[in-house]
């Protein structure tokens, strides 16, 4: 398995397994100097962890971040940081099952088609934990900016939850979280749309032409697990959009703040949709595990955009 490192400037490089020691991150390329906000951090983790409602998974971890690595009186080194998180709640007895009979709709039987030995405990390599690796990265991300005073702002809200539509929720609504509760005894599942934001990212960000932002960005979030879509500004529905509405201003909205894969200062809007989650009938019920992955996909999706614009924000420094 060989393919654990994101980014070309900026790069995270994830290790760890659902229920292992621990989960961690090696990130590189991360700027000398730039004061370390650990308040941010827990902040930003604490956000996707577990067990903080009847409306997600049962499992509880404190999710605290080490740093092992690369900072040094408050400030970065430069050098590679390291953080790790310890995994302290596992019930591996839950996934007997999985050995036998993977579940319909997950990476089990998949993985161990191609690895042929794996840790099935947790999904192992393949869980959704994995992405509090991407939380960090992004967290450090988001410090470079605020460290240069931009006020680039990153913003993911929940837009549907099964067939509920949402109004730019950061937060659930208790009617939503009440009924991914009851799905959740039931033993069923349900996926969503997660829209995101960026404001005043700064321009030309986007390296064309196989690294245009547009295209990073997409390469980011089809990465997470359970996505299975992808739209960037008018998206889709601009195949159905005369050219002359389509284009009518050079700053259109149909656009989503990028043109020839470049940052043009404008608001950068994209929607991903997630599938329902794997776990469902008696698996779910006898396990831990989301009803559905909005709640706690937020952050993660916040955490990818804000490591792809640290990555571009890197890279624009050899453009002239």
């Amino acid at each position: 398995m060989s393919a654990n490192i994101f980014g070309e400037r900026f790069k995270l490089i994830s290790f760890g397994e659902s229920h292992g020691p621990a989960y961690g991150v090696v990130i590189e390329g991360m700027p000398s100097n730039i004061p370390i906000d650990e308040k941010l951090l827990i902040q930003n983790m604490q956000r996707r962890r577990p067990g903080q409602g009847d409306h997600t998974t049962g499992r509880q971890e404190h999710d605290l971040p080490e740093i092992l690595s690369g900072v040094f009186e408050g400030k970065s080194l430069g050098t590679p940081i390291t953080v790790i998180v310890r995994n302290s709640d596992q019930r591996s007895g839950d996934y007997d099952q999985i050995k036998l009979n993977p579940r319909i709709g997950h990476a089990d039987d998949v993985w161990k088609n191609k690895f042929d030995h794996v840790d099935h405990r947790g999904g192992g390599r393949s869980s959704g934990r994995e992405t509090l690796c991407r939380v960090i990265a992004g967290s450090f991300a988001q410090m470079i900016f605020k460290s240069a005073l931009l006020k680039t702002e990153v913003t993911a809200f929940a837009e549907q939850i099964g067939p509920h539509k949402l109004t730019q929720a950061t937060e659930l609504p208790e009617d939503i979280k009440s009924f991914l509760s009851t799905a959740k005894l039931e033993g069923e599942s349900y996926g969503g749309i997660v829209k995101c934001r960026i404001k005043n990212a700064p321009q030309n960000l986007g390296q064309p032409i196989f690294h245009k932002l547009k295209a990073d960005l997409a390469a980011g979030m089809m990465g997470l697990g359970a996505v299975e879509g992808f739209e960037f500004g008018a998206g889709f529905a601009s195949a159905g959009i005369k050219g002359s509405d389509f284009h009518s201003v050079s700053d259109s909205e149909n656009y989503g703040g990028i043109r020839g894969g470049i940052s043009t200062g404008g608001e950068i809007t994209f929607r991903i949709a997630f599938k329902p989650t794997a776990s469902i009938t008696d698996v779910a019920k006898k396990g831990r595990h989301d009803p559905c992955i909005i709640p706690r996909a937020l952050p993660v999706v916040e955490a990818m955009t804000w490591c792809i614009l640290a990555d571009h924000l890197l890279w624009i420094r050899t453009d002239k």
